[in-house]
């Protein structure tokens, strides 16, 4: 079985996941988690939140490999295990920042009021930007600014030809500049 398992790529780990195969799913996380480990401490230095993001990301994938291998997918395994963690990170910092609403120190001198309404618009404003774009453009953009992946990285990670990826970059900066002016 060993064997077998050493010669199935992420996304063969994937479907078997999804038909309870623990020993798949073992292989899957031995193969995946130092890089995601990696990847995942490159955006956040608490380590308590990397574990936390490692263990949810790990038990999504244990829930959801069905919904993966069960879809045409056009991406890669390693893509979507990207982007549950990805997810599973964003969502950390938002519980995080919700439980340290921590009080501005008295000594410290607090924004203009003016500064912080045009803080929270433009913020608004790109956020609303963001989701107009398709989710291709969407996961390019991720993948390139966020994750700060190259245009071969980007290309690897999706699964498509490196001129997709760099017309769906351009299509979302258009979009995006569109939006903001």
């Amino acid at each position: 079985m060993r064997r077998s398992l050493d010669a199935a790529d992420e996304a063969e780990l994937v479907r078997r996941t999804a038909t309870g195969d623990r020993h798949a799913f073992d292989e899957l996380y031995r193969r995946t988690s130092p890089w995601l480990a990696v990847r995942l401490r490159r955006r956040c230095a608490d380590d308590d939140v990397v574990a936390d993001v490692m263990q949810e990301t790990y038990l999504a994938v244990w829930r959801a490999a069905g919904d993966f291998a069960g879809s045409a997918a056009s991406g890669s395994a390693v893509g979507w295990l990207w982007t549950i963690a990805a997810n599973r990170l964003v969502d950390a910092f938002r519980r995080r920042a919700r439980q340290q609403q921590a009080p501005v120190p008295a000594a410290t001198t607090a924004p203009a009021a003016e500064d912080e309404v045009m803080a929270g618009r433009v913020g608004q404003e790109l956020e609303q930007a963001l989701l107009t774009l398709p989710p291709d453009v969407r996961q390019v953009l991720r993948a390139m600014v966020l994750d700060g992946l190259s245009v071969r990285e980007t290309s690897l990670l999706l699964g498509v030809p490196e001129g997709t990826v760099k017309s769906r970059a351009r299509r979302a900066r258009i979009a995006l500049r569109e939006a903001l002016s």
